[in-house]
């Protein structure tokens, strides 16, 4: 099932989510290693040259991502999920999607800013144009701080996202976790009704 249904999450969800989660996360972890003082420079040059193709990729996702978001329809939540945790999933999805293409947006930014005037290579096969933005170290130190501290904030909300989906399949052991793993997982529990949960899906996927 490519497309998300009343109550699962399609494919193209779910390898979008997981495949933009460890980009932001490998990102996140290689922006650490590469500013390591005492590194040799060429490694260096070749972490930033990498970090930066992995975040236009993430960037490129991420819009896809939310475009996906808005068009498509949104899986209701389980039974077990309460409203007031409807509404800070549903806040902390947003800010997520909206951190996934912010984040990276200044990471070019910092690129186009920096008095280095440095090319962007996309893994070695294009130059990715600088944004028209002033060449300062001014301008260059602000981009540096805000995508500082939206890797910080996304670091944040992604470990409070995984903290809850791991307490609804451990504490809750509701389908929270386990319908964002592939598509079509039967609700824990289910019996019967999981048949007839079944049969709703497929007809709504088929008035689609």
């Amino acid at each position: 099932m490519l497309r998300n249904s009343e109550t699962r999450f399609g494919l193209v969800t779910i390898v979008l989510h997981w495949t933009i989660g460890l980009l932001i996360l490998g990102l996140l972890l290689l922006g650490f290693i590469m500013r390591r003082t005492g590194i040799d420079p060429a490694l260096q040059f070749a972490l930033y040259q990498w970090h930066k193709s992995f975040g236009f990729a993430a960037l490129g996702l991420a819009l896809i991502r939310a475009i996906w978001w808005l068009v498509e329809r949104t899986p209701s939540p389980p039974a077990s999920v309460s409203p007031l945790e409807r509404k800070a999933a549903r806040l902390t999805h947003d800010v997520l999607i909206v951190l996934g293409i912010v984040m990276p947006f200044t990471g070019w930014a910092v690129a186009s800013a920096s008095t280095l005037n440095i090319p962007s290579f996309f893994f070695n096969m294009i130059v990715i144009p600088h944004l028209p933005l002033a060449r300062s170290e001014t301008s260059e130190n602000f981009w540096t701080f805000a995508h500082a501290l939206l890797a910080y904030v996304t670091l944040a909300l992604v470990a409070i996202h995984a903290a809850a989906a791991l307490f609804h399949h451990f504490k809750r052991g509701d389908e929270v976790l386990t319908r964002m793993l592939r598509p079509g997982v039967r609700p824990v529990g289910a019996g019967s009704g999981g048949t007839s949960v079944r049969k709703r899906d497929d007809a709504a996927v088929g008035r689609k």
